[in-house]
C-alpha cells in the first residue's frame, strides 16, 4: 500500500477501522508523510537521507472514559488490535470531565491547492541538483556553506462514528543556510519555504546569504540601547509567533497571558497595537495554503484575530467555549499578517540611525503577562546610518515584547512568505521599521 493514500483509499480504511468499534464514540485519525532531505557542511553534502511515516490513531470513549491507542502498521490484525487497545484503555481510564464528545459531519470552505507535483515528484537528484547551484555560488567565492533542504508531502485524515469526514493532502520544501567568511568572522542567513518547489531558487537564496556574509565581515561595536530597527521577515517571525501561540482564551481568562487583565478579564475587543497590524488566518490563501479542518475536526475558516491593532478573537476549545458559552474557535492552521507597500530598500533610505537585523535566534520568555522576550541577533546586522549601511556591528543581546514592538511601529514592507528559525512553520510575513527597539548587551556570537 502507498504511504500516501487517496482520498478515496483514506475513506475506505476509515470506515473499516470504524467497523471494529464496539465503543460509544469513536474517531480515527490518520496520516502519511514522505520526507527527503539534504544536509551540508564546510561545502561538502554529509547527510542524503529519507523518511517514511504513517500513523493511525484510535480514540474510543465510554461516557467520558476516554483511551487512546496508535499504530503505524495497517496490517488487518493490526487494525483490530489498535481498536480494541484503545477501548480497553478507556475502561480503565477515569471519567475526562473536559470530554465533549464527537462532532457530527462539517461542511468545509474550499481550501488552496496545498499539494504541488513539483514537490512531491522531488527525488535525491532533484535536492542534489538544488544544492548544487548553491555550492558553486560559495565555493567560487571561497565562502564557507552549511545548509539544510528538505521537502516533504503527505496527507492527514480523519473519520468519526458520528459521520465526521475530512481529508487534506500538502507539500512542503524547506531550505536553509548559513555562509561564513574563510577566516570566520562574516556570517549570513538565509532561508526559504513554499509549497511549490518550482519557486525555490537556491542559487538566488545563496546570494543573499554571501552578499550578507561578506558585508557582515569587520564587525564594530555599538553600545547597547534603544535603536530604531528594521526587521527581516525571517527576524520579525521569531518575536511575531509568541504572539500567535499565545492568544488562548482559557490562559488569558486564567489570569496566565499577556491578553489577561485585574479581575478575571481579558483584552478581547481591546486596542493593543498600532492600527496598521492585522493578523489573520485563512487555509485558502494561495501563498501559504493551510488545511481546511482543526485536529478535532472544526472548519477553519479565514479569521481576523488582531484587526487594526484590536484583539478580535482568541481561541476556545470546545470545552472552555461552553463554560463560557461563546462559539469554539480552533487553533489556526497558518497565520498572515498584513503589510504595506514600502521595500527593505525603502525602508533602509527612510532611516537616519537605526540597525538591520537580519536573524533573531534562541528567543526565550522573561515575562509571559507582558510577552517580554531575550535573545540574540546573529548572521548579518548592520548599522545604517543617513539611508545607507554604513558598516556590519556586532552582535547584541535584546530585550524586548512583541507587542510593546507594534506599538512603535514605524513602517510595514510587502509581506513574504518566510520560516521561522524556532518552530520550521512557515508565515506570511512583512519587513518592518520599528522604533527604540531595546539592546540590552553585547554578544561575542558571529
Amino acid at each position: 500500500m502507498s504511504i500516501i493514500l487517496s482520498e478515496s483509499e483514506a475513506k475506505a480504511l476509515l470506515q473499516k477501522v470504524l467497523s471494529y468499534s464496539k465503543a460509544d464514540e469513536c474517531e480515527v485519525n490518520l496520516m502519511g508523510e514522505q520526507r527527503g532531505n539534504l544536509r551540508y557542511a564546510r561545502n561538502e553534502v554529509s547527510t542524503s537521507g529519507s523518511l517514511i511515516n504513517q500513523n493511525l490513531q484510535v480514540q474510543s470513549a465510554f461516557g467520558k472514559k476516554v483511551g487512546v491507542a496508535t499504530i503505524d502498521e495497517f496490517s488487518e490484525e493490526s487494525l483490530k488490535k489498535v481498536v480494541q487497545r484503545a477501548e480497553e484503555l478507556a475502561k480503565l481510564a477515569p471519567e475526562n470531565p473536559e470530554y465533549m464528545g464527537l462532532l457530527g459531519p462539517q461542511k468545509y470552505g474550499a481550501a488552496s491547492k496545498g499539494y504541488f507535483e513539483s514537490t512531491a515528484g522531488a527525488s535525491p537528484d532533484t535536492r542534489a541538483n538544488a544544492v548544487l547551484k548553491s555550492l558553486e555560488l560559495t565555493r567560487t567565492q571561497k565562502l564557507t556553506a552549511a545548509g539544510f533542504l528538505e521537502d516533504q508531502k503527505g496527507y492527514s485524515a480523519m473519520m468519526n462514528s458520528k459521520g465526521l469526514f475530512a481529508y487534506y493532502p500538502s507539500t512542503s520544501v524547506n531550505f536553509s543556510l548559513t555562509v561564513r567568511t574563510e577566516d570566520g568572522t562574516g556570517s549570513g542567513y538565509v532561508a526559504k519555504g513554499y509549497s511549490d518547489m518550482s519557486k525555490l531558487d537556491t542559487a538566488a537564496a545563496t546570494k543573499i546569504a554571501v552578499q550578507k556574509s561578506l558585508g557582515s565581515v569587520g564587525a564594530k561595536a555599538l553600545e547597547p540601547g534603544k535603536y530604531t530597527v528594521i526587521l527581516e521577515p525571517t527576524a520579525a517571525a521569531v518575536l511575531l509567533e509568541n504572539i500567535f501561540f499565545r492568544m488562548d482564551a482559557r490562559s488569558a481568562d486564567e489570569g496566565r497571558s499577556f491578553l489577561s487583565k485585574q479581575g478575571g478579564k481579558t483584552k478581547l475587543g481591546e486596542k493593543i497595537m498600532d492600527e496598521r497590524v492585522n493578523f489573520y488566518s485563512d487555509p485558502s490563501n494561495p501563498d501559504l495554503p493551510a488545511s481546511p479542518f482543526a485536529g478535532d475536526g472544526q472548519p477553519q475558516d479565514k479569521r481576523y484575530w488582531i484587526e487594526k491593532g484590536t484583539v478580535k478573537n482568541m481561541y476556545y476549545s470546545r470545552y472552555w467555549a461552553q463554560k463560557n458559552n461563546v462559539a469554539p474557535i480552533p487553533f489556526p492552521n497558518n497565520m498572515i499578517m498584513d503589510g504595506g507597500t514600502a521595500s527593505l530598500e525603502d525602508m533602509i533610505k527612510s532611516t537616519k540611525q537605526g540597525i538591520l537585523v537580519t536573524k533573531l535566534w534562541y528567543i526565550r520568555t522573561v515575562d509571559p503577562q507582558t510577552l517580554l522576550l531575550t535573545g540574540l541577533t546573529r548572521d548579518g546586522t548592520f548599522y545604517i546610518e543617513n539611508g545607507k549601511i554604513k558598516h556590519p556591528i556586532k552582535n547584541f543581546r535584546f530585550n524586548e515584547s512583541p507587542v510593546i514592538m507594534l506599538n512603535n511601529l514605524e513602517t510595514l514592507g510587502k509581506p513574504e512568505r518566510v520560516v521561522s528559525t524556532e518552530s520550521d512553520r512557515n508565515y506570511l510575513i512583512p519587513p518592518m521599521k520599528i522604533r527604540e527597539f531595546t539592546f540590552s548587551s553585547l554578544s561575542d556570537a558571529v
